[in-house]
């Protein structure tokens, strides 16, 4: 999300001053959703032998990660102040508020994806908003950030639903189960790319080539995944993020104007 937003502020206009506060901004966002989530996760991953996480591996203490979580937010609120004044950083600190609060209990609960639709729906808007003088953006930016999210939440959890429901984590992908949760990070994520392609001002070969793409790719994936084992629909699924994010980026000159 750092690199996006990074890249989605040099291509709506940003001050290589700006580019760097925005980039800032979201970078200590989400160091801090993060370290949050870790943190707070260390028993369940101890649980189900996580050796991939710093904490449960041992390689770093808890208090270490509390302090770094603490210093990561207080650098938030600073430069995203500093990059988007009150009107900017009430957008980002709403949008990294919704991020904290999926690791402070959101995430075991079914509404686990509403955090994801207002982050992801916010820090595009965060972006143009901080632009000196930047208008508030078209009403299709904050809607395919939100697909964008949502698609990304259910993406993201699939490969750990099994390790979620050991440890007591039933948010809305585990409850729906794998398969509906696949359909929904794959609907979700291609329904951002038509957002963007009717709403932005972009050329008409991506507007139409990238949800088409985009489709063919994910009933190739999901055919292929009546395999046992196969992993064909997740990446299909995480394919289609990255034309959705290309396509976002795409339509960033377009923004500001439109």
């Amino acid at each position: 999300m750092t690199v996006l937003m990074g890249a989605l502020a040099v291509t709506t206009g940003h001050s290589l001053t700006g580019v760097l506060l925005v980039t800032g901004a979201v970078l200590t966002g989400q160091l801090s959703i993060g370290w949050l989530n870790d943190v707070l996760d260390a028993p369940r991953d101890v649980a189900v032998g996580r050796t991939d996480k710093p904490i449960a591996s041992g390689e770093v203490s808890p208090r270490t990660v509390w302090t770094a979580t603490a210093v990561a937010v207080v650098a938030c609120v600073v430069l995203t102040l500093a990059a988007g004044g009150v009107a900017g950083g009430v957008v980002h600190l709403v949008a990294v508020g919704a991020g904290l609060a999926y690791d402070l209990g959101l995430k075991s609960t079914r509404a686990s994806l509403v955090p994801y639709l207002v982050c992801f729906g916010l820090l595009p808007v965060f972006v143009v908003v901080t632009l000196l003088g930047g208008p508030f953006p078209p009403w299709w930016l904050p809607v395919a950030g939100a697909l964008l999210g949502g698609g990304a939440h259910f993406a993201n959890v699939l490969p750990d639903l099994d390790d979620d429901a050991a440890t007591g984590v039933r948010g809305l992908p585990h409850v729906l189960g794998a398969r509906v949760s696949r359909f929904a990070a794959a609907g979700l994520l291609l329904a951002s790319t038509v957002v963007i392609a009717f709403g932005a001002p972009v050329p008409v070969w991506l507007a139409a080539g990238v949800p088409v793409l985009g489709l063919v790719l994910l009933v190739v994936g999901f055919r292929l995944g009546v395999r046992p084992g196969s992993r064909a629909p997740f990446r299909a699924v995480l394919i289609v993020a990255v034309l959705a994010v290309a396509l976002l980026l795409a339509a960033g000159p377009g923004v500001v104007g439109a």
